[in-house]
């Protein structure tokens, strides 16, 4: 096996050298409260003068200890192991000194722990990696074999990805520091970007060519749910535009739709404000209701290509007169005077992705503000991703989509707490796939 680096240092205190030597060894073992000698085969897979990595069907653990013969005429103790397949992959800190009880007596502490921890789980991050690659490149041979049945080959492409983000997810859990995850995200995206990159949909969530994340056109990719690469492209395509988040997403602007649709039917002459419009495909959902309640809607976004591109779709019906496109930041709407000045009272105002791009400090005084710009009987209508209803690696591995901050349903109800906006006043309500929550609050 290669020389693993991370954080472009090499982690090891000792360079390992690729070693690939089947071997025998002793194990000690304690069962029955007495000590056992086990004889055992395996694999030797990397060697340094401090230490070797071991394949083996056995489930060592650590502080084992082990004498090995043959070649390799060592003796160590096991500092960790995990299962890899049907294998296990150890890790052993080899005696030096020939005083192998002391060895074994040696707890691993502080940076030392820390730096054998990252070790373990880069390396089998590495292999994982590797082995994803070779798997996507083989279901691409398949794929120019059109007899290839193209269930079988998206079902392919569903268990590699299941596989590798599996152990993305381990990596996370047993690392934990932010700066190493995403230092091993990076890496990961420029060692699988040669086949990945070959999906439209995927390359774009790693390379957000409009310059931001969540950005209007993507979300329209979304919405329209149809592959636009070919090969194997196309599959991961599909892969990407069924991930629970995209079918989410999908629901979301339905059940927008429609909620918007009961507001508009019961008011006359209401006040509608969009935040963060994008391409605006709600309203087109609701132009009887908008043009018959003569409603005024004001669609801001920061973005003059999505409010341009709302403006010609919109300019196709009869309710253009009826609604102001404004460029506008929404992180400068948290003064209540200046929002007066701006904009004036609202009968409705809602948002719908923004939110979950925003820091809790100053979402909550987002939402106090955008509360407060209420008429009586107005409702603030707001939408969150429940982080607990999705799989956050899909977006930050597969794809480099982390904008989006991961929070959950106590999350949502703590910030609008600290908003001061009433729970007796705040409904909450999912569309159908159940990830998205819609938080309705009437003034």
């Amino acid at each position: 096996m290669e020389n693993l680096t991370f954080h472009n240092k090499d982690l090891r205190q000792s360079k390992r050298m690729q070693c690939m030597k089947n071997i025998d060894y002793y194990v000690n073992t304690t069962e029955l409260h007495r000590e056992k000698r086990l004889n055992q085969r395996g694999k030797a897979v990397d060697i340094s003068d401090a230490g070797i990595g071991i394949e083996t069907d056995y489930p060592l653990a650590p502080g084992h200890m082990l004498w090995l013969n043959g070649e390799i005429d060592k003796a160590g103790v096991v500092r960790w192991c995990m299962k890899v397949n049907n294998n296990y992959r150890a890790g052993i800190k080899l005696d030096a000194n020939g005083d192998l009880n002391k060895l074994r007596a040696e707890e691993p502490k502080g940076d030392m722990f820390v730096r054998e921890e990252t070790e373990k789980y880069s390396d089998f991050l590495d292999r994982a990696t590797n082995r994803f690659n070779k798997q996507l490149n083989d279901i691409e041979e398949r794929c120019r074999d059109r007899k290839e049945n193209p269930e079988e080959i998206l079902k392919a492409i569903e268990m590699a990805v299941e596989e590798v983000l599996s152990v993305c997810a381990e990596f996370e859990q047993g690392v934990k520091d932010r700066d190493t995850i995403q230092n091993a995200r990076t890496e990961f995206h420029r060692k699988t970007n040669p086949i990945l990159s070959k999906s439209h949909h995927i390359n774009r969530t790693r390379t957000w060519p409009q310059g931001s994340q969540g950005d209007y056109k993507t979300l329209e990719l979304v919405y329209k749910n149809m592959p636009l690469s070919e090969g194997i492209g196309y599959y991961l395509d599909l892969f990407a535009l069924n991930l629970p988040l995209g079918e989410g997403v999908r629901n979301r602007i339905k059940k927008l739709e429609g909620m918007l649709r009961d507001e508009t039917a019961k008011r006359q002459k209401p006040s509608i404000l969009n935040i963060a419009c994008g391409s605006c495909r709600e309203l087109m959902g609701l132009v009887p209701e908008i043009s018959d309640s003569n409603a005024k809607v004001i669609c801001i976004d920061n973005d003059n290509d999505a409010l341009a591109f709302a403006q010609n779709r919109l300019s196709y019906t009869e309710i253009l007169p009826q609604v102001e496109f404004r460029k506008y930041n929404a992180i400068r709407m948290f003064d209540d005077e200046t929002n007066m000045i701006e904009f004036g009272k609202q009968d409705v105002i809602y948002s719908v992705g923004l939110f979950d791009y925003l820091p809790d400090d100053f979402l909550v005084k987002l939402l106090r503000a955008l509360y407060n710009l209420l008429n009586p009987g107005g409702k603030l209508i707001a939408a969150f991703k429940d982080a607990n209803r999705y799989r956050s690696q899909a977006y930050h591995w597969l794809l480099d989509w982390d904008g989006f901050l991961q929070r959950t349903e106590d999350d949502f109800n703590s910030l609008l707490h600290k908003a001061g906006i009433p729970a007796a006043n705040t409904s909450e309500t999912r569309e159908e796939s159940g990830i998205i929550i819609f938080y309705v609050a009437t003034k």
